[in-house]
């Protein structure tokens, strides 16, 4: 009997040395879960005073730099715009310089053309006397000096009798049906002139239809 119990004695402190291990693993493993929760909460009052600390107004040095910033971006737009429009003007004042002097002549060839045509007139006027053939040379040599001079000076005629008509040189005063396609310059009646590349007067003519 006694040797019985002594026995089951032994048992019930071996099964006790057994639970108190893991009793102790127990403690440990929540006093570590504890601890990481403990983690997590300080986490997250951390990123609470960091949402809080954005949401505090902003320093006012911080908003007068930006308003300066602002301020200086829009002088600078302000002046590059201003540059644009002064490179502009210079741009196109130069142009207009170049094409004034260009066309310097165009003036007095202009009140020069009268002049020519009156001599061509002349030119065309017949007679059978000697004095009247003598003038008439002497009408020839001026109107050929006068055309020479304004060649010098790029003045050319525009190109007209049986040339395609050309709205940008010819001016048609009249129309006529011809035995030549339509659209053609078919007579003459005032010479056109150009100085250089521009049109100082059409060429009033007569247009095949």
């Amino acid at each position: 009997m006694t040797e019985n119990k002594t026995n089951e004695e032994l048992e019930q402190q071996k099964n006790d040395q057994t639970v108190e291990p893991r009793e102790a693993d127990i403690e440990k493993d929540e006093a570590a879960v504890e601890a990481a929760e403990a983690d997590i909460e300080e986490n997250e009052a951390d990123i609470e005073a960091a949402e809080a600390a954005d949401e505090q107004p902003s320093d006012p040095k911080d908003e007068e730099i930006a308003a300066l910033k602002q301020q200086v971006e829009a002088e600078e737009n302000k002046y590059l715009k201003l540059y644009a429009e002064f490179d502009n003007f210079k741009r196109r004042n130069r142009q207009e310089m170049e094409l004034n002097n260009k066309y310097k002549h165009q003036k007095i060839v202009e009140d020069l053309l009268p002049i020519i045509d009156n001599l061509e007139r002349a030119l065309r006027i017949e007679g059978e006397s000697d004095s009247f053939n003598s003038l008439l040379k002497g009408v020839e040599m001026v109107y050929n000096d006068l055309v020479n001079t304004l060649m010098k000076h790029d003045v050319k005629e525009i190109e007209s009798t049986g040339h395609t008509f050309d709205p940008n040189f010819h001016q048609a005063v009249m129309t006529e049906a011809s035995d030549e396609e339509d659209g053609i310059v078919i007579e003459e009646f005032q010479k056109g002139y150009m100085l250089k590349d521009r049109v100082i007067r059409p060429s009033m003519v007569k247009v095949s239809e």
